[in-house]
């Protein structure tokens, strides 16, 4: 045998594709070209690693063992590389996270010191609604994925980095009472609205409702954050938000937190990988970045969160 780094390379990236027009555009190639690399490289072994049915590019099992054999080959090389240029001061390479909406409001300050040490790494950040967050985490198409429920049908590895509290919030005309604490009943008389189904703020408050026997009046179901946090601001309901995501209409006096028994709900903001994942060398430098830093960074940006 006598492959390349660079069919290795193209072949991985087919793979995670599942495209060699997508894998191309990646890899700044044309199709021709990388539909050549792909020939090149098979053209080195006896046993089909893909295979085209109508349209659609599939990988054989055998292609998938040589495509994870592939992955640890190009992670190593790429460790070589990290070294080196680590040695010289610099670090370069992709750094591929997704996210839960709602994470959104924390994942950039865990990114903003590790990025502006490491100026030449890109990072490729997808924010989306939990469903997806696991879809790419499970087709180990990121490195890691930012959650407060964590899947339980995957083999995972994590790392805690802040706590999560749920408030209960109204708009603030709204004539409840911001010095008396409500008792838990209230949920069984307020429009309550709800995030989509499949959420960790849904779980988490799906959780609480059934642990103390409660069945909560639910008005209506909302698919984002944002659009609950405008609906409560308009006074259509009351819900169960993240306080993270509610700073600014705090502040300006568009929201109140209702003072519940037992609220607010707390959960634990975790960065999560694939148990079996190679990690490269620029998502095992964010980690150890992760791990020294998430202190500091919550002291930092957090830390206000105390007073609720």
């Amino acid at each position: 045998m006598n492959f390349t780094l660079h069919q290795l390379r193209v072949f991985t990236v087919i793979v995670q594709n599942k495209s060699i027009t997508k894998a191309a555009e990646e890899l700044n190639m044309t199709q021709p070209a990388a539909s050549i690399q792909l020939k090149n490289f098979q053209d080195q072994f006896d046993i089909p690693l893909t295979e085209v049915l109508g349209r659609q590019l599939y990988v054989t099992n055998f292609g998938m063992e040589i495509y994870e054999i592939a992955e640890s080959i190009l992670n190593q090389v790429g460790t070589i590389e990290y070294r080196t240029e680590a040695f010289k001061g610099l670090l370069s390479g992709k750094l591929r996270i997704s996210v839960v909406s709602t994470g959104n409001y924390v994942m950039p300050y865990f990114l903003r010191g590790f990025l502006k040490q490491h100026p030449q790494i890109d990072l490729v950040l997808d924010v989306s609604n939990k469903t997806n967050v696991i879809k790419d985490l499970e087709q180990n198409e990121v490195d890691f994925s930012l959650v407060t429920v964590s899947p339980q049908h995957l083999e995972l590895e994590e790392e805690p980095l802040m706590i999560n509290k749920l408030h209960l919030v109204a708009a603030s005309s709204h004539d409840l009472d911001i010095k008396k604490v409500e008792d838990k009943s209230i949920f069984s008389r307020i429009p309550l609205i709800y995030r989509e189904e499949g959420s960790g703020t849904r779980f988490t408050m799906q959780q609480f409702f059934a642990e103390e026997a409660i069945k909560p009046k639910i008005k209506l179901e909302l698919t984002t954050n944002e659009a609950i946090i405008q609906a409560v601001v308009a006074d259509i309901g009351m819900s169960i938000v993240s306080l993270l995501s509610i700073k600014n209409e705090l502040l300006q006096n568009e929201l109140k937190i209702i003072p519940v028994k037992d609220l607010p709900l707390k959960s634990t903001w975790k960065l999560i990988w694939l148990k079996k994942k190679n990690l490269s060398p620029v998502a095992l430098a964010f980690l150890d970045y992760v791990r020294q830093e998430k202190d500091n960074v919550y002291k930092e940006f957090f830390e206000w969160m105390e007073a609720y």
